[in-house]
C-alpha cells in the first residue's frame, strides 16, 4: 500500500514508510524490527534568514559581500537534479550579495555540476532554481565529454585532473550543495562540486576506478584517510575556491543548517552535523535489511539505488536478505549503465571485465556496488514500478508486487532484522 502518511510506532508494532518516488510504502512490522532513521532535526525558523546569516558571518573566512568587491565575474557551481538540494531557497540571497557588492547578472555563470549525469534543461531546471533565475542568469551545464570545456591543471598518479573552464576563468569562485553521507566521498558537498562535479571523464576514470571504488576507506561517513576525499581536496587547493554555501536538510528537506566559507572548515562543521543526525551504531550485523532508494530524485534510476544496496550490505551478514523500494520512473539508468547490466552475470564476471582501467567505461563503479551487494545478499527483492521484471531476473534480484507480503514470509526465517526507511540517508555502522 503507498501513501504519505510518516513513520510511527503502535502497540507491538512498528510502522514503517519507505520513501518511494514523492510517495512512500507503508508497512507494519512487529517490534522486533529496529527502525533505523534520522535522529530528528528541526528546521530553521526562518532558512532566508539563516543564509543571510551564514554569508555575512561565514566559517574562517571573510563575509561574502567582502569578497565580492572588485571582481569583475563569478562562478556558481550546483549540483544535478539527483540532489536535493534547496536551490531556490539558497541562492537568492547569495546573488543578491554579489549583485549589491558590484558583480551584476550577466557577469554571473551558474555551473550545473553534472559530473558524468545528463543535463539538466527546460521544466527541470526551473524546477531546480525556479523561473526567476532561469530566465534572468546564464546557466550552463558541465559536459564531461568535451574537451573544449576544461582544461588541465594537476596531475595525480598520472591521471590528468581536468576542470570546467567557466569556473577556471571566473574571477570569484562560489560552491554550493548539500552536505549527506555519500558512499564513496564520505560526505557530499564541499570539494566534491569539483571533482567529480565539474571534472572531465579522463578524471572521473581515475576517481570512479576499480581500484578506488574497491578502497576499505572509501565508503560513508568517513574522511581521515578516504582517498576519494583527500585526493578531492587537493584539486579544490589547486583549482581555487573562494567560498561555499552548503546545507543540511532533515527528513522532509528542510534546511536544518547552513555551512558557508572556508571551503573545508565550514564543510567539515557541516559533515559533523550529518554524522550527528545520520549515523546509527549497531552491535552485529542483521539478518535482513529493509530499505528504500531514498525517494525521488535519488531514486529516478536503479543506478543511484547503489547507495542504498550498499548501506545496507555494510550492516548485513554474508548470506543475508535485503528487501529494497525504488520507483526508478527513469529505469535502469543511462544506456552505458544499461549495457553492463544487462551483460553481466554475477559480480565475478563484472570483476574479470572492468577491474583494468583500460577496460573502463562510465557508470561502471554503481555497476560495481550493485554486484558487489548482490554478491554478498542471499537474496535482494526489489518492488519498483520502472524496472522490468527481464532486468531484475538478469542480475539475479527478485520483482516483487507487495511488500507487505513479502515481508510478512520473509520474518519467519530472519531473527535480526532492521528496516531504514529513508535508505542511504542513515548510515547503519557495525561496531
Amino acid at each position: 500500500m503507498i501513501n504519505s502518511k510518516s513513520d510511527q510506532e503502535e502497540g507491538g508494532f512498528v510502522k514503517a514508510g519507505l520513501l518511494y518516488g514523492e510517495k512512500t510504502v507503508n508497512l507494519e512490522l512487529p517490534d522486533r524490527v529496529a527502525l533505523l532513521e534520522m535522529k530528528p532535526a528541526e528546521a530553521l525558523s526562518d532558512q532566508t534568514s539563516a543564509i543571510q546569516e551564514a554569508l555575512v558571518n561565514p566559517i574562517k573566512s571573510p563575509p561574502l559581500k567582502e569578497l565580492a568587491r572588485g571582481r569583475k565575474n563569478a562562478c556558481i557551481v550546483i549540483s544535478d537534479i539527483t540532489r536535493p538540494v534547496p536551490n531556490k531557497i539558497i541562492l537568492p540571497p547569495l546573488l543578491k550579495t554579489l549583485k549589491e557588492n558590484g558583480i551584476g547578472r550577466e557577469n554571473i555563470t551558474i555551473l550545473v555540476a553534472t559530473g558524468m549525469h545528463r543535463p539538466n534543461l527546460g521544466d527541470e531546471l526551473e524546477s531546480m532554481v525556479g523561473r526567476e533565475i532561469m530566465d534572468h542568469y546564464t546557466i550552463v551545464n558541465h559536459y564531461c565529454r568535451k574537451p573544449e570545456v576544461y582544461r588541465k591543471i594537476d596531475e595525480i598518479d598520472g591521471a590528468p585532473i581536468e576542470l570546467n573552464i567557466h569556473y577556471l576563468d571566473a574571477d570569484l569562485k562560489i560552491l554550493t550543495g548539500l552536505i549527506e553521507p555519500h558512499f564513496y566521498a564520505g560526505y557530499s558537498g564541499g570539494r566534491k562540486s569539483l571533482l567529480p562535479g565539474i571534472s572531465s571523464f579522463e578524471t572521473m576514470k581515475f576517481m570512479h576506478s576499480y581500484k578506488m571504488i574497491d578502497h576499505p576507506n572509501v565508503t560513508n561517513c568517513l574522511t581521515r584517510g578516504n582517498p576519494f576525499h583527500e585526493y578531492g581536496v587537493r584539486v579544490t587547493e589547486s583549482a581555487g575556491v573562494d567560498f561555499i554555501l552548503n546545507v543540511v536538510i532533515n527528513k522532509q528537506r528542510q534546511i536544518t543548517g547552513v555551512f558557508a566559507g572556508h571551503y573545508n572548515h565550514a564543510h567539515l562543521a557541516g559533515c559533523e552535523m550529518v554524522y550527528s543526525h545520520s549515523v546509527v551504531r549497531l552491535d552485529q550485523r542483521v539478518d535482513m535489511v529493509i530499505t528504500s532508494g531514498g525517494g525521488y530524485p535519488l531514486d529516478a534510476t536503479f543506478y543511484q539505488i547503489s547507495k542504498a544496496l550498499i548501506c545496507a550490505k555494510d550492516i548485513l551478514k554474508k548470506g543475508g536478505t535485503i528487501v529494497v523500494t525504488c520507483e526508478c520512473r527513469e529505469g535502469l539508468g543511462n544506456p552505458e549503465f544499461c549495457g553492463i547490466m544487462r551483460s553481466i552475470y554475477g559480480y565475478k564476471e563484472f570483476f574479470e571485465k572492468y577491474h583494468d582501467p583500460k577496460d573502463f567505461i562510465i557508470d561502471q563503479w554503481c555497476a560495481q556496488n550493485i554486484f558487489q551487494a548482490l554478491d554478498h545478499a542471499g537474496q535482494v527483492y526489489v518492488y519498483s514500478s520502472g524496472l522490468s521484471q527481464e532486468d531484475l531476473d538478469k542480475m539475479g534480484a527478485a520483482k516483487i508486487k507487495n511488500v507487505q507480503e513479502t515481508v510478512d514470509n520473509l520474518l519467519a526465517e530472519h531473527e535480526k532484522v532492521v528496516t531504514v526507511p529513508d535508505g542511504p540517508y542513515v548510515v547503519g555502522m557495525v561496531e
